[in-house]
């Protein structure tokens, strides 16, 4: 019985006719796998699945998920992260023990050194807090982001903080009202690989391959919840507010409340962000 594959356009350019149909005949493809997005069990022979292929500088790894989670693709990572995947994919299968449980506000705070500059020569880092807000009486995946600090214009000498004027030149929009959801900017994505929160990416240079904007230093844990809204909606809203504007918040009630001090203030910007990857 020949497997009951979806291998896009893309995935096909990528591995090549010969290796397509191999699998779609059923050489090298899994008859049972763990869904690289919900990390559900699956089966080839008895559900619709789709062939995700990660991409890095050197190497690739093809994984398998629900047809009904995300479609066929390709997902660009960097090499680290695809590493990252490759020892998640071995210590599953190991039977060792998973992440630590994520924080009560659906994710656990990330940092990553910001490709930004820090104002008065302090190194800035971006916390990355995971959370979900409500927007037509439906939960959202959401990602509210906040530096350490400061952040100077690339190239200057001064000191003011210019981290909300640089994101709207980059396609954000301020936030007046948090119930209505952000406008979609062009060439960002969120990057959610196996199961884990990865990075934000941006577009890359001259149309070439989308580069990290915000990178884990390991790969973050978020909820079933917010996986599962994310899977359903295929899109993330990501809010950001300079320094201070919102502050570690331990519950999603609190988070919302300060979403909305810093918007009354006109100190957050957001944007709709489609879902790369699982």
């Amino acid at each position: 019985m020949s497997p009951m594959l979806d291998v896009s356009d893309d995935v096909r350019a990528e591995i090549g006719d010969e290796e397509a149909a191999r699998l779609l005949a059923g050489d090298g493809a899994p008859g049972s796998y763990d869904c690289t997005s919900c990390r559900a069990p699956g089966n080839t022979e008895q559900e619709r699945t789709s062939t995700v292929l990660f991409v890095g500088e050197e190497t690739a790894v093809l994984a398998f998920a629900h047809a009904s989670c995300i479609p066929s693709q390709v997902v660009p990572v960097s090499e680290d992260q695809l590493k990252d995947a490759v020892r998640t994919i071995t210590a599953d299968r190991a039977g060792e023990a998973e992440a630590p449980s994520p924080a009560p506000l659906h994710g656990v705070p990330g940092r990553s050194v910001a490709d930004l500059e820090p104002a008065a020569a302090r190194q800035a880092v971006l916390g990355v807090t995971c959370g979900q807000v409500l927007v037509d009486d439906q939960l959202h995946p959401a990602l509210v982001v906040e530096p350490t600090a400061p952040i100077a214009r690339p190239g200057s000498e001064g000191s003011g903080d210019e981290f909300l004027p640089l994101l709207i030149e980059q396609g954000f929009m301020p936030v007046n009202d948090v119930a209505r959801a952000p406008f979609s900017v062009t060439g960002w994505s969120v990057l959610l690989a196996m199961g884990r929160l990865h990075a934000i990416l941006q577009p890359g240079v001259a149309g070439g391959q989308p580069t990290s904007w915000w990178q884990a230093h390991q790969p973050l844990p978020v909820t079933d919840d917010w996986r599962t809204a994310a899977n359903r909606t295929h899109t993330v809203f990501v809010y950001a507010a300079p320094v201070g504007a919102i502050g570690q918040q331990p519950r999603e009630d609190l988070l919302r409340e300060a979403l909305e001090k810093a918007a009354a203030g006109g100190l957050l910007v957001a944007a709709a962000m489609p879902l790369a990857g699982t």
